[in-house]
């Protein structure tokens, strides 16, 4: 009984060990998964950067490594981004300077007012060896840093009428980013810096909870801020950086091989970044010049100098910061 017992499930086990053999073959193998998080919406730049980023890893590792993007705060803010790579609970982030200029404070040195008057010129200063310190600061903090790519250069809209002086801001609502060298700057001049999400920015210029806001042409034409506010001043007055980084624990369970195949898509993805930025800051000016009122201040610069004057008493003395604005102005300058 017992031994023809055994003797009837030989065939069985068979068949089972060949189904699952079958099985592994027809399986394909997943793709290696890397996760990459964003603020911005899926129009913005950055994250039209990090589509370029995924698609050229795809292409690269013939399918065998992948990149999972989550745009819009998906992750949480970037705060609680930054955490999840310093743990190695997401793996990759394209982050705002400002807010990595909290990890490493002499990132603040990119917000220097009226450094640059383009995207170009900023791209260019991207390659200095203080910028990238900056970068290589950032390797104790738990985080690779690739490098930079930009938003547009920030300038000011209003709902009620253009900037010709650092009067005409004061005691006036502004909509900020929130962080320390932008608030110290419009403190400087009396306005009320308001730290307010973007996706609030419509209705709190529609409903004069706003009077203006400190704001990149990509931000203001895909948010449509120009139906609420009909006044754009153009000033230059910062440049926006974003940073492109990975977590140290990702970056330490890759092989040499996959670490050289992620360096060069995002080295192509940056730099494909910053040509399509600057050509958008174009096609952004031409399409708000039909529709609102745009007045270039030509001395925005002197204008503001009392809020200059501000930024540099509070972070001029950083050793990497001077470095920065010295090494920028003689690279521009040389030209």
């Amino acid at each position: 009984m017992t031994i023809a017992s055994h003797a009837s499930r030989r065939p069985t086990l068979s068949i089972t060990l060949l189904s699952v053999s079958l099985l592994a073959v027809s399986t394909p193998i997943l793709a290696k998964e890397l996760r990459l998080g964003l603020i911005t919406p899926p129009q913005h730049i950055w994250t039209q950067t990090a589509e370029r980023f995924a698609d050229e890893v795809a292409e690269r590792s013939d399918g065998e490594m992948a990149i999972a993007l989550f745009p819009s705060g998906q992750m949480g803010d970037e705060s609680a981004m930054f955490s999840q790579m310093e743990t190695g609970l997401l793996d990759m982030g394209i982050m705002t300077a400002a807010l990595t200029s909290q990890r490493e404070p002499s990132v603040v040195g990119w917000f220097t007012p009226f450094l640059f008057n383009s995207v170009a010129q900023a791209a260019e200063v991207a390659n200095t060896d203080a910028a990238q310190q900056m970068l290589k600061n950032l390797e104790d903090k738990g985080l690779h840093a690739f490098g930079y790519t930009f938003a547009g250069m920030r300038h000011i809209l209003m709902r009620d009428a253009q900037i010709e002086s650092a009067a005409d801001v004061a005691g006036k609502n502004m909509r900020i980013i929130p962080f320390s060298a932008m608030n110290a700057w419009w403190r400087a001049v009396d306005a009320r810096p308001m730290p307010i999400s973007l996706p609030d920015v419509y209705q709190g210029l529609q409903n004069s909870m706003l009077d203006g806001v400190d704001i990149d042409l990509d931000a203001l034409v895909g948010s449509g801020f120009y139906e609420v506010a009909e006044h754009l001043t153009l000033t230059n007055h910062m440049a926006f950086p974003a940073v492109s980084v990975m977590s140290q624990a990702t970056r330490a369970s890759l092989s040499d091989e996959e670490r050289q195949l992620i360096d060069a898509a995002m080295e192509d993805a940056l730099a494909w970044g910053i040509e399509a930025q600057i050509e958008a800051e174009e096609r952004n000016l031409t399409m708000l010049e039909d529709r609102i009122n745009v007045y270039t201040l030509e001395s925005a610069e002197d204008a503001f100098s009392t809020a200059n004057q501000a930024f540099a008493e509070r972070f001029g003395d950083h050793p990497l910061i001077q470095a920065f604005q010295q090494q920028s102005t003689e690279l521009l300058n040389a030209e």
